[in-house]
């Protein structure tokens, strides 16, 4: 199972790469989603609008799109696509630090594939609360 982290003409500092790729891992293990490729893209506005309005006919700024490549629903080959000037504009909106924001997005993407939505206020307050959840364990918060 490969996990891949590519910058697409942004500046990305992510640190701990090796431990983040394990902790991914373990968190498909946990919601019981087999996992055989995850390939996050780090990116700007701009190329995540055209990826959201190309691929889903959304004329909107965005932080994440997450594609699921895989005819296997059991198995998940999936595609990740992150605003990094989303998540910092978040981050300073939300007032956390953005390394955090980061990293709940990051979660959110690999969630989604694990089967979470976050279409209904229900489903928002689940997503929220497994974001919360793997951030605190991961950063031991």
């Amino acid at each position: 199972m490969a996990i891949q982290f590519t910058a697409h003409e942004v500046t990305i500092n992510l640190k701990d790469r090796m431990a983040l790729k394990a902790y991914l891992k373990d968190l498909f293990v946990i919601e019981g989603q087999g996992l055989k490729s995850l390939h996050y893209v780090f990116c700007s506005d701009e190329y995540l609008l055209e990826i959201n309005k190309q691929f889903l006919q959304h004329d909107t700024y965005t932080d994440i799109v997450t594609f699921e490549m895989s005819e296997d629903p059991e198995v998940t080959e999936g595609e990740i696509y992150i605003s990094v000037d989303r998540v910092e504009e978040n981050a300073a909106k939300f007032g956390v630090p953005a390394y955090q924001e980061l990293h709940r997005v990051i979660f959110h993407g690999a969630l989604h594939l694990c089967g979470y939505k976050d279409k209904s206020k229900k489903d928002q307050e689940l997503m929220r609360a497994k974001e919360d959840e793997y951030l605190k364990k991961y950063f031991r918060l």
